[in-house]
């Protein structure tokens, strides 16, 4: 974990209260620290960095793996092929990261890629803006994209079939900037950072994902600048009671308060029409992207995810008086 991250983190388990973080170095190479830990002074609670990776999740269901396939080698295979098979050169391979990519115009600052996986959408940003942050509470996936951070390739095993898996390599493209990017196991509806932290965020095919969605939304509100700040969110809204609970569903239901459709409820969430979203953001775009992600050789799975891109427009200055 880069040292100079540090001002920017908090403690998730005390939120909405934001403690920083204290950090204690056992070893170090150079501004990165390869072992130490990260303490809250308030809760107490210590937070873990083992091989460079910080694991800063707030203590509960979210710090369980077991809860989740992605820690699977199954689910690595899955979103590794996803994220680069354009790389490695499968026919097969979609665009979707390119497309979302083109979403994001040259920006200052700090860009949060929450629900990061394997890193992909983080890399591509790395050309687009001063730094990147990608987190996601697999440590699976978080481990990879860090192994990808390093070396700039990888060897993995592809899931032909049942156990059949083959080697496939693929190296990150030269224009990638690994030095702007940094990749961290955390929560996403408990980011630890400071509030207003972020010029851009983004949260791609995430909030149906996750046990409590609106949170989810309202965090990355909370981690993103209140002015001048830029958002692309993506989901196909696949609800399930497998990642969330009925009565936290923010679309497909007949009835209640998040009735209808889930693009039209987290776009209004995102106006500040409902949900406690402030300050607003300002709707710039809606459309789809197709998505593919590959289980096996002989099953794929094509998902349609809807896009909003939005931004919070910069406060004019007050005039000069006297």
């Amino acid at each position: 974990m880069k040292r100079f991250l540090v001002e920017m983190l908090v403690c998730p388990r005390c939120l909405p209260e934001e403690i920083g973080l204290c950090l204690t170095t056992v070893e170090a190479d150079d501004e990165e620290v390869i072992r130490g830990s990260l303490a809250c002074p308030s809760c107490r609670e210590i937070f873990p960095i083992t091989e460079g990776t910080a694991v800063i999740l707030p203590t509960g269901e979210s710090d369980d793996p077991s809860r989740s396939g992605y820690e699977s080698s199954r689910a690595l295979s899955a979103y590794l092929w996803s994220h680069y098979a354009d790389l490695f050169g499968d026919a097969e391979a979609c665009t979707a990261y390119r497309e979302w990519a083109s979403l994001i115009p040259p920006t200052e600052g700090v860009f949060l890629d929450a629900g990061c996986a394997v890193g992909r959408f983080s890399f591509e940003m790395s050309v687009k803006t001063h730094f990147v942050i990608g987190v996601d509470n697999s440590k699976s996936f978080i481990h990879t994209a860090r192994k990808l951070l390093k070396n700039r390739s990888i060897d993995f095993g592809l899931v032909l079939e049942g156990e059949l898996r083959e080697n496939r390599r693929f190296e990150l493209p030269g224009a990638w900037n690994t030095d702007r990017v940094e990749f961290l196991v955390a929560d996403a509806q408990a980011l630890p950072f400071r509030s207003e932290t972020f010029s851009c965020v983004s949260s791609l095919n995430l909030v149906d994902k996750v046990p409590r969605p609106l949170v989810h939304l309202l965090e990355i509100g909370r981690a993103a600048r209140s002015s001048g700040s830029r958002l692309l969110f993506t989901d196909p809204f696949s609800w399930s009671t497998e990642a969330a609970a009925r009565e936290h569903w923010l679309g497909g239901l007949p009835g209640g308060v998040f009735s209808g459709r889930g693009i039209d409820n987290v776009t209004s969430i995102l106006k500040g029409e409902r949900g406690g979203l402030r300050p607003p953001w300002t709707i710039e775009g809606q459309g789809s992207v197709w998505w593919k992600i590959r289980n096996h050789c002989n099953h794929f799975e094509l998902i349609r995810s809807r896009y909003v891109t939005a931004v919070r427009p910069p406060i004019p200055l007050a005039p000069a008086t006297g």
